[in-house]
């Protein structure tokens, strides 16, 4: 870092790489082999444990630094650099994007093992759309400091944005159904009310054979057609919308730290991709990471302050040229510290909430257990409160299930209610 009215900078270390035809086969034969073993090996639809979630974003995060490496002895230590602070940056960046789409899956109500698939195709979207705004916002950047200095004003409103975000429960609460890709699907395509698989469309045929299911006895479509939509493309469509919105904020930013084109859109596509198994991380260990969003808002002031002084360095002849090097200090310390932070000052409030609910699941689990124990001894009275036990259970799993499962825990409650008064009545 320098402060001085020259940029100052080392003849010797070339940084423009440019469009490199062996650095583009490189990262082409890297992304689709890696896209191609993560689509093989999430070919069936069924819900991602945290270990799994963990060993993938391992692995993505090693083809990653494959890359950086190759950078590094096919240029130099500089760009290699270059690519790690923006790969960092877009990491980071994504942290309150995935916060979002947690909420996002909670309000389609979709169901787990169909996560991979919409976040799938949404990562398919993501690498159109980033190259899109690469190559705009590159291409604006080129045109001198005045528009540093307009993406330097466009980060800081991102910052104090999320500044000014003060409950995390707002993304949980929002009614997406005003959403304007919700009403725009709705616009193009009738829609189906009810999931089909991971089908995000569905036939007529379809359609007449699933309202002939008992479940969606008495279900109208207001409108009709030959392909309809379903819930699952209506949460498909909010969530691209959702990453287009956010690449306005991160593309400006990951712009202003790696500079080059070639070297921008392979950090942000390799941490895009790798968001995926990412969102299974954090969706187990947001509870605990409470102040990373707060690191995530610091270093969106800090490339909007090193935008601005570069603009003013070349402007007025004063200012500050933070270089690479700095740059990937601060941006690794700063989302450190926000991790760490985040284990030594928890939020006591979230935490007794988990633990309260731990406690009370643990009583029902313990009370039900307890209810059907006296009930296989034969004793009358028991019967009747393991049937009360189990009914309250059923109307629980009612609240909280599809209409579907909840009736069959029903059906099983009352098929045990009965076995064990017919078994009091025999002895």
């Amino acid at each position: 870092m320098s402060l001085s009215s020259t940029p100052v900078s080392d003849p010797a270390v070339n940084t423009h790489i440019g469009l490199e035809p062996e650095t583009m086969i490189i990262f082409g034969i890297l992304a689709l082999f890696a896209l191609f073993v993560d689509i093989w090996a999430h070919r069936k639809d069924k819900p991602i444990a945290l270990k799994t979630a963990v060993a993938w974003t391992l692995f993505w995060i090693s083809i990653s630094m494959c890359f950086a490496l190759f950078l590094y002895f096919h240029f130099n230590g500089e760009v290699a650099s270059l690519f790690l602070a923006g790969y960092l940056f877009e990491q980071a960046l994504s942290v309150d994007n995935l916060f979002v789409m947690m909420a996002i899956f909670a309000w389609f109500k979709v169901p787990e093992q169909y996560c991979h698939r919409v976040l799938y195709w949404g990562v398919l979207g993501a690498i159109v759309f980033r190259l899109l705004f690469v190559v705009i916002g590159s291409t604006l950047f080129a045109l001198g400091p005045i528009v540093e200095v307009v993406f330097a004003l466009m980060v800081a409103a991102s910052g104090v944005m999320m500044l000014r975000k003060k409950d995390d429960d707002a993304d949980e609460h929002a009614d997406y159904s005003n959403h304007i890709a919700f009403r725009a699907v709705r616009v193009f395509f009738p829609v189906f009310p009810r999931l089909v698989g991971h089908s995000f469309f569905v036939n007529k045929e379809h359609v007449e054979q699933e309202l002939q299911k008992e479940e969606n006895k008495g279900l109208e479509l207001k409108r009709k057609g030959a392909i309809y939509a379903t819930p699952l493309f209506l949460c498909l469509a909010v969530i691209e919308t959702t990453d287009v919105m956010f690449a306005f904020d991160s593309v400006p930013a990951v712009i202003a730290v790696s500079r080059e084109p070639l070297i921008v859109y392979s950090a942000m596509i390799f941490a895009v991709m790798g968001l995926r198994s990412m969102y299974f991380v954090l969706d187990a260990m947001r509870q605990y990471l409470i102040h990373l969003e707060k690191a995530v808002t610091v270093l969106l002031f800090f490339i909007a302050f090193k935008l601005g002084a570069s603009a003013s360095l070349h402007l007025t002849g004063f200012g500050i040229d933070i270089d690479v090097y700095t740059s990937l200090m601060v941006i690794a310390v700063i989302l450190g510290l926000g991790i760490v932070s985040s284990f030594i000052f928890p939020d006591k409030t979230k935490k007794q909430a988990a633990s309260a609910a731990t406690a009370t699941t643990a009583e029902s689990t313990a009370s039900a257990s307890a209810g059907a124990d006296n009930a296989a001894a034969g004793v009358e009275t028991e019967a009747h409160t393991e049937t009360a036990s189990d009914a309250t259970v059923a109307k629980s799993v009612a609240n909280t299930s599809d209409e579907q499962d909840a009736n069959l825990q029903g059906q099983t409650v009352a098929a045990k209610a009965d076995e064990a008064k017919a078994e009091v009545e025999t002895k």
